[in-house]
This record gives C-alpha cells, structure tokens and sequence, in this order.
C-alpha cells in the first residue's frame, strides 16, 4: 500500500509505503543524487538492559558491522567497502537505531549485508572481547574526569532507581557479565517489527521500497518482548555538588518539562526559547553574558525522552562569580515564570521558530531521514510538517505565561561542578 505523499516544507513530498508483510516506511523519492539513505529505530535502547548488565545495548549496538550471516567480522566489513556502503548503529536511552547510506547502483549489495546484520548478527567471541575492552578502557580513562562523575551523580540523583539513572555504557564490573547469549536474547527481544520505525530518502520509487522492506524486517518477529518501564518525575529541589579545584564552574538547573505530546508543548517550547532557547536572542544570553559578561554560553532546552522530560538551563562561569552567576539565572528564571514574556517576544520566537525548521531538519538525506524517524518516533503524524506552523501560531500569550508559571515555579534541582561557593539570592 502507497499512501498520497504530503507536500512539506522545502519541497519535500512524504510517502507512506507499506510491504505485503505489514512493514511501514516514509520514503521522499530524491533523484538529484543516486544516493540512498535509510534509517531506522526499535523501541528498546538503554532502559532494556537487564539490572546488572548495563551497557548491553551499548556493546551490541557496536557489533552489527562485526559479522553477520557465514561472514565473520573481517569478510564482513570489506564487503562493505566494496558495496560502497556506510553502516552504523547505536543505542539511546529508549531505542536502538540504525543506518545505511548507499549508491543507489549498488543498493542490491548493500541491502543483502544489512539484512544480514538485523537477522542474523554473529556476536562471536573475538569481537565481542574487542569491543568490550575499547568500552572498558574509555570507562576507565573517565574515571577521573570530573564532567564524567558529575553526570553520573546527576543521573542518581534526577532519577533514583529509574533505568535512567544507570550510566549508559555501563560499568566496568557490568560488562564483564555480558555473555553472547546475553546479546542474542536481547536481539529477539527487541528486534520485532511492531517496534519499527523506518525512513528513506534518495533514488529509490515505492514499488522498489515495498519489496526491500520485506527483505529488510520481514523475517524479524512481529511481537517484541519488552521489559515494563514505570514513567517518572524528576526529584528537584536538591543541590548536587561535585567538587573540583578547578578555574571554571558548570552549572546546571532542572525544572519539570513537558512531554511531547502534551497540548501545552509548543507553549513551553515558545517559552524556552525566549528563556534561553534562542540563544543569542535569549533572556539568559541578554542577561548573564551581554549585560554582566559572567559566562561565554548559557543555554536551556526541553529534554523529552520516552519516560520523564524536563527543562534544563547549562553555563559555566569562572569560580568566582559562579554564586552570582547563578543568583541572576535564577531571577531571570523567576521573572518568567510570574510575568511570562511580551508580544513582541512571542511574536519574534514564533518568527524564528517556523522560518529555521527547514534549515535545521531537512537540510540534507541524513537530516531529513533523521527528521522523519523522530516524527515517527513520537507519533507526530505524516502530515506534521504542513501542520506545524499552525500550530506554533495558534499558541497565544496566555498560554505560554501559564506554561512559564507551571515550570518555573518548582524549585530546582542544582548542580554545580567546580569549587565550593555560598549561594547568593535565589531570586
């Protein structure tokens, strides 16, 4: 089944294309290049790693390309080369994700490695020691850097017990745990067809698509084994500390976000960008850097993830002036939240916010593949693009001052990494 494809912003017309065994894409047929790009995400990533194997989804994101299929790792990669094909895959905290970019000539090659890699990965041994060790080595040369500790001790302490508080790649101890069999269970798990997303840009129609996406997923399972994950709110209102001598302090506050989507989301994100969203346009840029000089940067952002969201302002500051870096963030902060911004603020943020979506997003393939993925992802619908920017200007300004005062007003949870040093006003 082909779906009518929706004209989007700079001429991009999205298909939906669907095999015979119920395996859906987004496809945008680009012929300006022979180049194909595909990418895909399975619902899972980080928050699938069993209680003491963290970092599983991390090392098996990594053997894809190390053997699959009668091909061991060596063979494997160097009929990658000579297919002319680049493919990588990766684990996030809530889906493993991969991509293909290939000549369209040799599409056929480099499809068959593909499907070889998602069915049929090997997981021998010899790789798997490899890349475990690179994983254990980068853990430990981080050991002793202080970002790396905060992050850590960040994680506890926004989330407790919540899979989002395990580090990512795991622990030393962790990994040592992780068998083959290990790897294999969570392939089957994970890699089912009701978990799929998929997106493809380049030379390639919809009747060409149909049957490689049977080739590609059809053989997976249909139905995914996943481990429950309870949503959570983040613990706010405390202080983290991670004490360095050093000439500079980080600082980060958090505040409740909103998912996305939530009916308000594009009131908070209007907010944001006028708190500091908008970087150089910014209340905080305006105020901690144009006006005081405190800090080079200063930026905020709408963290959205499967589970939990929040709003998360970042600097860093000279050790000095960090207590009065964070004194004139927080009064900013609390200004927002009980005056919220003006019509001209607003109207400028909607200006930026609708005119810079197609530089950002579909500037390239691997943009736009990234960009259809993620609409997929959180359920956006195929026709988001041509909806958005009515969307963006139908918000009004009570709705994002109401957005401010139900975010900004929580007490924060703090972190500073750097000397230690009394807090001023908390504005």
């Amino acid at each position: 089944m082909v779906l009518a494809g929706w004209p989007a912003q700079a001429g991009v017309a999205i298909q939906e294309v669907t095999s015979a065994k119920g395996v859906t894409a987004w496809l945008v047929e680009d012929y300006s290049v022979p180049i194909v790009t595909i990418r895909f995400s399975f619902k899972g990533g980080h928050t699938q790693d069993p209680p003491g194997k963290e970092g599983l989804s991390e090392l098996m994101a990594a053997l894809f390309d190390e053997g699959a299929g009668e091909f061991d790792s060596e063979t494997f990669q160097v009929k990658l080369d000579d297919a002319g094909a680049e493919m990588r895959f990766g684990a996030g905290r809530d889906t493993i994700y991969g991509s293909m970019r290939m000549l369209a000539e040799k599409k056929d090659e480099a499809l068959e490695l593909l499907t070889l890699a998602l069915g049929q990965p090997r997981f021998d041994a010899a790789p798997i020691d490899r890349i475990r060790a690179q994983m254990v080595s980068g853990i430990v040369a981080n050991e002793r850097d202080p970002e790396t500790a905060a992050r850590v001790k960040w994680a506890e302490a926004l989330y407790g017990t919540h899979p989002y508080a395990r580090p990512d790649e795991g622990t030393q101890k962790s990994l040592a745990t992780i068998s083959a069999d290990d790897l294999r269970a969570y392939h089957k798990a994970v890699f089912a067809r009701e978990n799929l997303n998929v997106a493809i840009v380049g030379a390639i129609d919809a009747a060409t698509v149909k049957q490689q996406l049977d080739r590609l997923f059809g053989d997976l399972p249909e139905k995914s084994d996943l481990r429950p994950v309870d949503k959570v709110e983040l613990n706010l209102g405390q202080e983290v500390r991670v004490e360095y001598d050093l000439p500079q302090t980080s600082l980060q506050l958090a505040y409740p976000g909103v998912p996305r989507n939530a009916p308000d989301f594009f009131a908070a994100y209007l907010m944001n960008h006028i708190l500091g969203g908008g970087t150089f346009t910014s209340r905080l840029f305006d105020e901690v850097r144009e006006k005081r000089g405190l800090a080079y940067s200063v930026d905020s952002s709408l963290v959205t993830h499967e589970y939990s969201s929040g709003l998360v302002i970042s600097t860093a500051t000279r050790s000095d002036r960090a207590s009065e870096t964070l004194a004139v963030i927080r009064d900013e902060v609390r200004r927002m939240a009980e005056e919220g911004p003006t019509e001209a603020e607003l109207a400028a943020a909607k200006k930026y916010v609708i005119g810079s979506y197609a530089l950002n997003n579909l500037d390239s393939s691997n943009a736009i593949t990234a960009t259809l993925l993620s609409l997929q992802e959180e359920g956006l619908g195929i026709d988001y693009m041509d909806r958005r920017a009515a969307l963006i200007e139908s918000v009004t300004l009570d709705q994002v001052k109401a957005a401010a005062g139900k975010l900004l007003t929580a007490e924060p949870a703090i972190l500073v990494i750097g000397p230690p040093f009394e807090q001023g006003s908390k504005g």
